[in-house]
């Protein structure tokens, strides 16, 4: 399997807001870091699965494109747009880490 595979699936899963293919993609004790923190601001599958079914699946609009993605070793990078989480779109630069074909940490580092 491929790196990109998990994080490929992650993407479409989020975009048709499908909580239990989105979480399938991750590991059971994976860690989510909002940059510049140094502690994990979601750590394991329910925690994450709780804030995306609370915080952004019900959000009608929203979505994320790739703008350009980038594989390193065990780490895929992407550039993306976010929409319809603000009043504008937005640009991340996103670092997934794949473990044995699971995400097993997340890195989002915010434009602004």
């Amino acid at each position: 399997m491929s790196v990109v595979e998990p994080v490929a699936r992650q993407l479409a899963a989020y975009n048709q807001h499908n909580l239990a293919e989105f979480i399938a993609c991750y590991a059971p004790d994976v860690r989510i870091y909002r940059m510049p923190a140094i502690e994990p601001s979601l750590q394991g599958r329910d925690a994450l699965a709780h804030f995306y079914a609370t915080e952004r699946f019900t959000l009608p609009k929203l979505q994320a494109a790739v703008l350009s993605r980038q594989v390193v070793g065990n780490k895929v990078i992407d550039h993306e747009r976010v929409t319809g989480l603000r009043d504008e779109p937005y640009e991340v630069a996103v670092v997934y880490e794949v473990q044995a074909g699971l995400i097993s940490q997340v890195w989002f580092f915010a434009a602004d």
